[in-house]
């Protein structure tokens, strides 16, 4: 049966709360009409392309848990499918709510349709990439149709969200141009669409024919991630010009997107000092009217290659504590290669601890159970109670088999220097005996 509406926003604006909604506030602890409401205004969104038939939908956006995404897909360096899929199970089993393809070589619609039918998580990719796989032509050769039906293309093979670099426009380019940065445009999307620009002289054709995007995003549910061309690349140009040109230009098609219905987030910085990220975040709330904001990081210092999955836990923390969604997760092979597995679970555990740190900071119903119950579980010393709590089940007792202590109800760190088991025991009446026992 036909159903009534075309997009989730557009079922929240006619007061229908549809089967994804219902999934997403049990999940939250929320009240369906409170989550309807807030899709009508586009402060929360459903990335949930009709197509997508294996999906299990998640909420992003305002009074939600922050969600994470694992970036993963083939290069033309390493053109592995099956360590591609290996990482999707791999993002499933450790809680990741999104994928994004990115791949930039082979058989990439057979690759998102395969997701597609049996991935739970939600899809996103970059149709920008895929367009020069699609065609095997020069960049400047691709013409502003075969754009727009590389986005068609991905819409029908049941991606929830396309990051479209629209910002970028000729306007935002001057500016770009005239204020003078250490690293330009680091977004590849961003610098694809600069250079096809600059070399035909034509405006973006994602800006240019945004509301036939808009048509095609409507029509399969596909909510649009407004992508950050001019992202900062180093914390030197954080907070710039370009930056800031650029956002102002996404608030503005964010708007022309709610009028048709179509979901939104905003994609964020990027490299930024501490200092600068919740002011970033105020920022972005008022520039793009409360749109979710999805943030690369922040990576907060420069300095990192090979620990960057921590610079990025450290801002992705901060950012979500002020108001950010969505994290994308970075590895420790960010700015070094391709990630391997071991690099992509790296990823994904820095990102969940940093989600959930920001949602205990925001007060979030329900955000604090599980350290409640690890608490619980430390007192009594139930090791078994506190594997099956953590983040990482498997790395918590490999770590403790590892080093065997003398008794069991202590580790080899403290002994009989336990503080828990030590006041356990004099609070209960006994003694406590260091040595001799």
């Amino acid at each position: 049966m036909e159903r009534e509406y075309t997009t989730q926003m557009h079922a929240a604006k006619l007061g229908i709360i549809t089967p994804e909604m219902e999934k997403v506030a049990a999940k939250e602890h929320m009240d369906p009409e409170k989550l309807k409401n807030l899709i009508a205004k586009g402060h929360v969104i459903i990335p949930a392309n009709k197509n997508h038939t294996a999906l299990d939908p998640n909420g992003i956006g305002h009074a939600l848990t922050t969600k994470i995404n694992v970036n993963l897909g083939a290069s033309r360096d390493a053109e592995d499918w099956n360590v591609e899929y290996q990482k999707v199970d791999m993002a499933v089993k450790y809680g990741a709510e999104a994928i994004m393809d990115l791949s930039s070589c082979g058989d990439t619609s057979s690759f998102r349709r395969h997701i597609a039918s049996k991935c739970p998580a939600m899809l996103g990719t970059v149709p920008i990439y895929d367009a020069l796989v699609y065609y095997k032509k020069e960049l400047k050769k691709i013409t502003a149709k075969e754009w727009l039906d590389v986005v068609r293309l991905h819409a029908e093979d049941g991606v929830d969200f396309l990051t479209i670099h629209c910002g970028i426009n000729r306007e935002t380019a001057a500016k770009f141009k005239r204020n003078k940065r250490k690293m330009n445009i680091v977004s590849r999307g961003g610098s694809i669409i600069y250079a096809w620009m600059e070399m035909t002289g034509n405006e973006n054709p994602f800006f240019e024919y945004y509301d036939e995007l808009l048509d095609i995003c409507r029509e399969y549910d596909v909510t649009i991630s407004l992508g950050d061309a001019c992202r900062p690349g180093c914390i030197a140009d954080a907070s710039d010009a370009a930056q800031i040109e650029e956002l102002m230009t996404l608030g503005e098609l964010t708007l022309r997107a709610w009028e048709k219905d179509v979901q939104v987030m905003i994609e964020g910085p990027g490299h930024m000092p501490m200092n600068q990220i919740a002011a970033n975040m105020e920022i972005q709330k008022t520039l793009c009217h409360g749109a979710p904001f999805y943030v690369l990081g922040p990576l907060v210092t420069d300095i990192a290659p090979g620990y960057d999955h921590i610079t990025s836990a450290i801002g992705g923390a901060m950012a979500a504590w002020h108001g950010a969604s969505f994290l994308c997760y970075v590895t420790p092979a960010e700015h070094l290669r391709l990630p391997d597995l071991d690099d992509v679970k790296e990823g994904i555990m820095a990102s969940k601890i940093a989600a959930h740190a920001a949602d205990i900071a925001k007060g979030l119903p329900h955000a604090t159970d599980p350290d409640d119950d690890m608490g619980d579980a430390r007192q009594v010393l139930d090791w078994d109670k506190q594997f099956e709590i953590a983040i990482d089940p498997e790395k918590a007792r490999r770590y403790r088999d590892s080093a065997a202590p003398e008794k069991e109800d202590s580790c080899s760190m403290c002994g009989n220097f336990c503080s828990v088991r030590n006041m356990n025991a004099i609070l209960a009446g006994g003694e406590v005996k260091i040595f001799g026992e």
